[in-house]
């Protein structure tokens, strides 16, 4: 008997708006990799996303370490895009106060206290 050996393709996607995701999840691929990195195993990643399957993972994170520099690229510039949406996001609104400023708002329209 021979053992037929054929190439899987990588559970990644790309969606619109550039964000890489697994298997046809919501899941992104910076999450995956990112509990990996912290020490995760495959397993522990699927009990915490039970729309992932394992399969999934191991190949999410086999071709992150065939392709480590090119992943960690990926990654750096998607912690830059979500630094400076957080920097515009501050700007617009300043979080200093955000919780005294809705109390305030809601003892003045005679809500009940929390």
């Amino acid at each position: 008997m021979t053992l037929t050996i054929t190439p899987l393709p990588v559970p990644l996607k790309e969606d619109p708006h550039g964000v890489v995701r697994v298997g046809g999840t919501r899941v992104t691929l910076d999450t995956v990799i990112g509990f990996f990195n912290q020490g995760d195993s495959p397993e522990e990643i699927a009990d915490g996303f039970p729309t992932l399957r394992l399969a999934d993972i191991y190949a999410v994170i086999s071709y992150y370490l065939q392709h480590r520099s090119e992943v960690d690229d990926y990654l750096r510039r998607r912690r830059e895009i979500a630094d400076e949406v957080r920097r515009e996001n501050e700007a617009r609104s300043d979080p200093a106060g955000v919780r005294e400023r809705l109390l305030a708002r809601r003892r003045t329209n005679g809500e009940p206290r929390e």
